[in-house]
């Protein structure tokens, strides 16, 4: 696939920017995509000892 866009850019060199856009725009989604997975604030786990509860369940 590589090879096939080299070859592309060689024919066409008007595509070399269409190229680095979408290849800079891929490289950063994956990277805010791993930014969330890694540091997202919003997910944690907490240690609750439900022996201790009072309640059976939530009031609705």
């Amino acid at each position: 696939m590589l090879c096939q866009i080299i070859s592309q850019a060689k024919k066409h060199p008007s595509l070399i920017p269409l190229f680095i856009f979408i290849g800079a725009g891929g490289t950063g989604a994956v990277l805010y995509v791993l930014h969330l997975a890694l540091f997202n604030p919003d997910f944690y786990s907490v240690n609750v000892d439900y022996s201790k509860l009072k309640k059976e369940g939530p009031d609705f």
